[in-house]
């Protein structure tokens, strides 16, 4: 290799530098952005936070103002986030961004993970009896295999 030759982004070589953690208001979203949030502070790295605001055309048939609910979610989830790392500011300090896309949830995660040169994706585990058959967003993750990703219970 010479000096001329451009460096090539390299995931992880030196502990990850940018954690994404997947969280949609459930309990254990919560429990892996705090995970994800501990991990980000030992490895010293940016912590982003995604909330993928899903895109409901049959409620918006029906006439429910989808756009503003889940901008009501995302903005509830900011706040939670904030009042979170304000209780523990003097302890330790976490760099983290906050980031919002409309889509699926994985598509969403996987546009955010490509974008930030995510070296971890963090996401909780599903909740829905449904994903058990289908496949969760965690395990559509982990079939990409091009990040790793750590599923909190």
């Amino acid at each position: 290799m010479t000096d001329q030759q451009p460096h090539q982004f390299e995931r992880g070589t030196d502990g990850p530098k940018v954690i994404v953690v997947g969280v949609d208001g459930s309990e254990s979203s919560f429990r892996a952005a705090a995970y994800a949030g501990g991990l980000a502070r030992r490895q010293h790295a940016l912590l982003a936070v995604v909330y993928v605001q899903p895109v409901m055309s049959a409620g918006a048939a029906l006439g429910v103002p989808v756009a503003e609910t889940t901008d009501e979610i995302a903005e509830s989830l900011i706040a939670e986030i904030r009042e979170a790392t304000e209780r523990v500011k003097d302890i330790y300090a976490v760099r983290w961004e906050f980031h919002t896309f409309r889509g699926d949830p994985f598509n969403g995660l996987v546009t955010a993970a490509d974008d930030l040169k995510a070296d971890a994706v963090v996401v909780g585990a599903s909740e829905q009896a449904g994903h058990r058959i289908v496949g969760s967003v965690a395990v559509r993750l982990v079939k990409a295999g091009r990040w790793p990703v750590t599923v909190v219970p």
